[in-house]
């Protein structure tokens, strides 16, 4: 995943932005012209999943995706990021909202599981660090069990000017991969078998959600 896997100051430089969404909202809308808004309430969904369901984050980041689960809630939670730091600081927040999970050290593009392991596939700000997004998807797509959802969303070009070249300047420090279009997006879900449920572009972030 690009340098993400050894990085540690840019890492936990995003993770502390992420976390706060006061933060993220001024932040994502100077930088990528997107209302942040959209991804907080699309993790707050994950608080409703029946009891039984089984889910994998990946890239799981610093854990931004567990304040959306209930410390109740009665879920498998697989967490799995190619970055050591980033998982540490997963387990420390799961530890303090008392959630169980699992934690994974993974590459997404060759991840760990069996074929139709999981429910809920969540992919957060993570396929535009990728050199292979397609990829990637392509192998959450396995993971999924037939009628499992992958939810997620990515940072896309097109968007303006100034999202492009902030894109191209990420891309020339190694922590942005080869990313792609909203266009580039649809296909990458279809053509890993899995039907467009969403997918919208708010600025430069393309949001998304699939069914196997």
């Amino acid at each position: 995943m690009s340098n993400w896997a050894t990085v540690k100051l840019e890492a936990i430089v995003y993770d502390y932005g992420v976390e706060r969404e006061w933060l993220s909202r001024p932040v994502g809308a100077l930088l990528w012209g997107t209302d942040t808004r959209g991804l907080y309430r699309t993790i707050r969904t994950l608080g409703v999943l029946p009891a039984g369901t089984a889910v994998l984050d990946v890239p799981c980041g610093g854990g931004v995706a567990l304040r959306g689960l209930r410390r109740d809630q009665d879920v498998r939670y697989v967490a799995a990021d190619i970055s050591p730091v980033m998982l540490d600081r997963t387990r420390r927040q799961a530890r303090r909202l008392g959630l169980r999970v699992e934690a994974v050290e993974a590459d997404i593009t060759r991840l760990p599981f069996p074929d139709n392991e999981f429910d809920v596939c969540v992919s957060f700000n993570g396929l535009h660090c990728l050199p292979d997004p397609a990829l990637a998807v392509r192998d959450l797509a396995r993971c999924l069990r037939p009628g499992g959802r992958l939810i997620g969303d990515t940072i896309v070009r097109g968007a303006g000017w100034r999202q492009d070249l902030a894109i191209a300047a990420f891309r020339r420090v190694g922590l942005f991969g080869r990313g792609g279009t909203t266009a580039d997006v649809k296909r990458w879900l279809t053509d890993a078998g899995l039907r467009v449920d969403r997918l919208e572009r708010s600025g430069a972030v393309t949001r998304f959600a699939a069914t196997r």
